[in-house]
């Protein structure tokens, strides 16, 4: 039986909270340049490591491990976050426009997620454009859930795979399980977190100019780093936007994605189609939420985190 949740986290209190967090949020935004006015990708990763722009400095934390597992074009760095006798393990995809963000940037927040969840974190170190432009992260991203699918069971004990990232890392958790085939089930879900999964521009991007984070001109730079050279038509192609590719034998899948966020109907038109085409859909649609609205300590992005931690929980239980 397919289902969707589409319910607002509300209540006044907390509805006025996230909107008095998006006024400090953009007054503290109105003093540093967006990225693509800066247009330095190895810049911005540099302030950034330095709490540089809208999120705070990454924490690596002493429960993280790193290492490497291989892919077509060499090995791929890991971090592995592993909480006593793991029921299962999360195949974790970071985001940051496909441009930015790493595997160890979210250490605290996948540790919170592996203990609540009781599951193993491997968090992918993709490579990045415009270095690397596509198909090059997408290509680490399928080799690394390949890698898992393998060698779960004698690495950690468990076989039960979720699969999910935010934003980019939605977007290539969508993208690895359409190259993944008949192969898509060794997944027993996916989480889906403010992802773009239609790159040719959804209404919601056309119209999210003044968005805070991500409006639309930084969101068109960072498609011009992954995705050089191609137009908006160009970038519909089923491996580059799933909301395009054919849908079947998926997952079970949980979206959520704010109100405020330019990827509003990535999130509602994705999960449309992953339910029309048979596979379960949940919907969590946050009232006033901005674009990466889990980084910040409102307590929308804590109920969202356990909210996850239950979906993977359950997703991962034995049956």
């Amino acid at each position: 039986m397919t289902t969707i949740i589409e319910h607002t986290l509300s209540g006044a209190d907390v509805a006025d909270e996230t909107r008095a967090f998006n006024a400090d949020l953009a007054a503290r935004l109105a003093t540093v340049p967006m990225a693509h006015e800066v247009d330095d990708a190895p810049a911005i990763r540099a302030a950034r490591e330095e709490g540089g722009g809208p999120f705070p400095a990454p924490v690596r934390l002493p429960e993280g491990a790193d290492r490497t597992v291989p892919g077509r074009d060499g090995d791929i760095p890991i971090r592995v976050l592993r909480p006593e006798d793991p029921r299962g393990v999360f195949l974790h995809l970071h985001g940051g426009g496909w441009t930015l963000g790493a595997a160890d940037a979210q250490d605290p927040q996948l540790w919170e997620l592996a203990t609540a969840a009781r599951v193993a974190v491997v968090s992918v170190g993709y490579r990045l454009g415009p270095e690397h432009p596509y198909p090059a992260g997408p290509d680490d991203c399928e080799d690394a859930a390949r890698w898992l699918i393998d060698n779960a069971a004698a690495e950690f004990g468990t076989g039960r795979l979720v699969i999910g990232g935010e934003s980019a890392g939605a977007h290539l958790a969508a993208v690895t399980l359409l190259r993944l085939g008949d192969l898509a089930r060794s997944f027993a879900a996916a989480q889906f977190t403010f992802g773009p999964f239609d790159l040719g521009l959804t209404p919601s991007q056309r119209h999210g100019a003044d968005k805070l984070v991500l409006p639309l001109a930084t969101l068109e730079w960072f498609y011009r780093q992954f995705l050089p050279g191609l137009g908006p038509e160009q970038r519909r192609a089923p491996d580059i936007s799933p909301l395009y590719a054919d849908l079947p034998a998926l997952p079970p899948a949980r979206f959520s994605v704010g109100t405020q966020d330019p990827l509003l109907d990535d999130s509602l038109f994705m999960a449309a189609r992953w339910r029309a085409a048979g596979n379960e859909a949940e919907l969590e649609v946050v009232a006033e939420a901005v674009h990466g609205f889990l980084a910040f300590p409102i307590t929308v992005a804590e109920r969202e985190m356990a909210a996850q931690a239950r979906f993977i929980a359950n997703a991962v239980a034995a049956p």
